[in-house]
């Protein structure tokens, strides 16, 4: 052959990790074999599934042309004698494939040098030439890695070097495709009054995989929850200005719409009915990696991971782990609150949006402008009506009072109606905003509109729904076997002076306060006027932090 190599061309006399080898090899190049020609992007492609060289694809593809189009054309051959190549006799040759494959490729893990030693003992009975441990070694290398390490280490050590599993769907179209996932920032952040330790946020990101544009992105307090799915999905689905004009930050951030498809985990807050409920209201198809397959996200694993990285740059980072971190405090160092967390996040994605991406070879943002131009996307004016249908899910029945959720009752005159002949309507769908549970929405019988319920004793003041778990609680301490509304918010209020109290002594208490001052759904009052944008370094001893300056690309 051409390249100094002889081939093995029988099925039955190739040893079997060679055969493994070469078949999945053809699942990758026969593909590419029908094409006229193989470019440079398909060639890559390959290159990068089946962990080899550029050159090496285009060494198979002129084998499988070359031969009969079958599996063994892809057959690795052993060495001519040429330079590189090994020069081991073929009963030697045979000898290292038959302990690879008994002896090296099990669970039991055996390491080189044991190895070495039983390969040298099978010669040594035979009358053979015994190869040095560089050739062994050599032969190692050579394996498969993704069949190597499976049989090694077991399918789930193999799954971060197989590829998604064959050809995705091509997703071309800006928004047929939205990837969402949360995560921890790797970073304490303060609370606004004594700017003090409160802890970790938490991130729920969404990204456009048509043209890699970060289309939503929000930052909160409390763990991963419908309610945090709900609100990203707003953030992507409306104008950005007002929220930047808000944050008091000067960008450019165009990308927003309704996605056609959310592509999620199997986590619970992306199965909840809230969820489910509000993408049928709005048309928007969800769809779940395969369980146990994490790297079927990998367009939003990928921009998560390197999003944390970057945020490594600022001043109370917690880096990736505790070895990663060392000597480094901190809580001591922690300068930004959440608000100006957002103000950084918001400058470090409009900054990515401007640079050139190796996946789609241009910018995000021109991608987005040029694809944007032909197509019809579906905004949100209504952030608040659109979060509703996404808000957590409660079914009440109605009395003559109203609803009671929780030992509070909520009246408003629009039920007078259907209070009327409430025994036919049986129970109601209600959502509740759980950072402002001092109102709720009651889905009408015909289900096309919800109807705002306050609370039925309107002097109340708005609570979160923490503060009311944390408040039943404590009452079932104090011995109240039943609760009801007027002590319910009494231990409310109480709680709330103490921890007013203690703000500056407890990070805990400090982490409440700060929950209570986050925006609800709808404030009651006028917002206050954008505050002027906030330095992200609350310290002269920081470093100033710094947009992302690279966007790892998938």
């Amino acid at each position: 052959m051409a390249d100094g190599r002889v081939a093995e061309r029988g099925v039955s006399t190739a040893p079997a990790h060679r055969w493994d080898i070469a078949v999945r090899q053809a699942e990758v190049i026969g593909p590419l074999v029908g094409r006229a020609t193989v470019g440079l992007a398909d060639a890559d492609a390959a290159a990068a599934e089946l962990r080899i060289s550029r050159r090496q694809v285009y060494v198979l593809l002129g084998r499988w042309r070359a031969g009969e189009g079958v599996v063994s054309d892809l057959l690795p051959g052993r060495s001519s004698g040429g330079r590189g190549g090994g020069r081991l006799p073929e009963e030697v040759e045979a000898i290292v494939d038959e302990v690879l494959r008994n002896r090296y490729l099990t669970r039991q893990r055996r390491p080189v040098a044991g190895i070495c030693k039983e390969i040298a003992r099978e010669c040594r009975i035979r009358g053979l030439r015994v190869p040095s441990r560089g050739t062994v070694s050599r032969r190692i290398a050579q394996l498969d890695p993704v069949l190597s390490t499976t049989a090694r280490e077991g399918s789930d050590a193999a799954r971060p070097l197989r590829s998604a599993g064959g050809v995705p769907p091509a997703v071309t179209e800006l928004l047929e495709q939205v990837q969402v996932d949360h995560t921890p920032v790797d970073v304490i952040v303060v609370d606004e009054q004594h700017r003090l330790p409160i802890g970790r946020p938490y991130l729920t990101a969404a990204i456009d995989v048509a043209s890699r544009c970060v289309v939503g992105l929000v930052v909160t307090l409390e763990a991963p929850s419908a309610t945090s799915v709900g609100l990203c999905l707003a953030h992507a689905a409306t104008d950005k200005r007002p929220w930047l004009e808000r944050l008091g930050v000067e960008a450019v951030w165009p990308m927003s719409g309704k996605p056609r498809e959310l592509y999620l985990d199997n986590a619970a807050e992306f199965k909840s009915e809230a969820l489910r409920r509000g993408c049928d209201q709005h048309g928007i198809k969800l769809r779940y990696r395969p369980p146990g397959q994490p790297h079927f996200g990998g367009i939003i694993e990928r921009l998560i991971g390197t999003m944390m990285r970057e945020v490594h740059e600022l001043p109370g980072t917690t880096f990736s782990n505790t070895t990663e971190r060392g000597s480094y405090d901190s809580d001591k160092k922690a300068a930004l609150t959440v608000r100006e967390l957002q103000c950084w996040l918001a400058l470090a994605v409009a900054s990515y949006h401007g640079q050139v991406h190796e996946g789609v070879g241009r910018t995000p943002a021109g991608v987005w402008a040029d694809k944007a131009a032909g197509a019809e996307l579906v905004t949100v004016t209504n952030e608040a009506a659109f979060l509703v249908d996404f808000l957590p899910v409660v079914r009440r029945t109605l009395s003559r009072s109203g609803f009671v959720i929780d030992h509070v009752q909520y009246y408003s005159d629009a039920l007078k109606p259907w209070i009327a002949r409430r025994d036919q309507l049986g129970r109601f769908v209600l959502r509740r905003d759980p950072r402002d549970i001092s109102r709720i929405w009651a889905l009408d019988p015909d289900g096309n509109a919800y109807v705002e319920v306050p609370y039925r004793t309107l002097s109340r003041p708005p609570i979160t729904a923490w503060e009311h778990k944390a408040a039943v609680a404590r009452l079932r301490e104090l011995g109240r076997a039943e609760v009801d509304e007027n002590a319910l918010f009494a231990m409310v209020a109480q709680m709330r002076e103490i921890t007013d109290t203690a703000a500056a002594a407890t990070r805990k208490a400090r982490r409440e306060k700060q929950r209570r001052t986050e925006a609800p759904l709808r404030p009651r009052l006028a917002a206050p006027p954008p505050e002027p944008p906030l330095s992200p370094v609350g310290r002269d001893d920081e470093a100033a932090a710094r947009p992302f300056e690279v966007i790892e690309q998938w």
